[in-house]
């Protein structure tokens, strides 16, 4: 079997997002999405000490049409939302949304880091979901890092969210046929990762420093590969953390507004008139 090619290396830009400054590899001036995956977004975010909640990270909004995924690194995430749900995801842990007809949520940092003060390091990126299933029942899945299936190599940890990785079955649930892992490596970790060659494939580097196709990528580099190969070489020449999104193309017009991602401009206009009225619920947060 053939190993991939690069297409091209992204460096991440910084954006500022309401004030939360984030690094932003996708989209990007050369790549509006990489089928299913529409925006990925890293935040290394300081917490200060002695903040109120309700003061820090993203109060209520909205999502329809897609999966908002948050990896959490450092830290604590609190999410709230208008299905009731009221959960805190730590270090090593997955909050899936599946945002579905319309679904209403916060994102702040956790009691415990505003109390202690520190950093809370997230990646959070957005998988399209396909037009059968874009107003099904929305759903939340709050992942801890002991539910989520971990594979020991030489020198890596890699972490399975979802699909199927070496006979592993990540727990996360997906609507189109995705491999989404997390990696901890040191330096010398020589990994050959099997990818169906249809899926389209990146890596994101949090920081380190890593090898494939004869091309160097470093912290905050998104690596775009070709779809000309099996398997995706990795050496890891300074020890890195990063993440592998692979998934199916969907192959369907997307549009996109604001916190919306649909196939028409139609839909989005929709949403927006649903979310006005009050169709995607509501939601009163509620602290300690």
């Amino acid at each position: 079997m053939r190993n991939r090619t690069i297409k091209k290396i992204i460096n991440s830009q910084k954006v500022n997002m309401g004030g939360i400054h984030l690094q932003q590899p996708l989209p990007d001036r050369a790549v509006d999405q990489i089928d299913p995956f529409i925006l990925i977004h890293h935040g290394s975010l300081p917490v200060k000490k002695g903040f109120s909640q309700s003061e820090s990270g993203v109060g209520p909004h909205p999502h329809r049409g897609f999966s908002p995924v948050t990896f959490v690194f450092k830290g604590g995430v609190q999410h709230q939302d208008s299905l009731g749900h009221n959960e805190v995801v730590t270090a090593g842990g997955t909050q899936w949304i599946h945002s579905g007809k319309g679904i209403i949520h916060s994102e702040r940092p956790s009691k415990e880091m505003v109390e202690k003060g520190g950093q809370n390091e997230i990646i959070q990126f957005w998988v399209n979901t396909p037009s059968k299933h874009k107003m099904e029942t929305p759903y939340y899945l709050p992942l801890s890092a002991d539910k989520t299936p971990s594979i020991k190599k030489d020198n890596a940890t890699i972490h399975v969210v979802a699909g199927e990785f070496e006979n592993v079955k990540g727990p996360a649930k997906t609507y189109s046929p995705q491999t989404l892992l997390r990696f901890e490596t040191k330096t010398g970790a020589d990994l050959l990762l099997e990818i169906p060659k249809s899926y389209n494939a990146l890596i994101y580097i949090l920081d380190g420093e890593v090898e494939s196709a004869g091309k160097i990528a470093q912290a905050k580099d998104m690596l775009w590969f070709n779809n000309d190969g099996e398997k995706i070489a990795v050496k890891v020449t300074k020890d890195s953390r990063f993440i592998l999104l692979s998934g199916e193309p969907i192959g369907e017009p997307v549009a996109t507004y604001g916190p919306f991602v649909m196939n028409t401009d139609e839909e989005i206009h929709q949403a927006m008139a649903d979310y006005q009225e009050g169709k995607m619920g509501h939601l009163t947060e509620t602290f300690d």
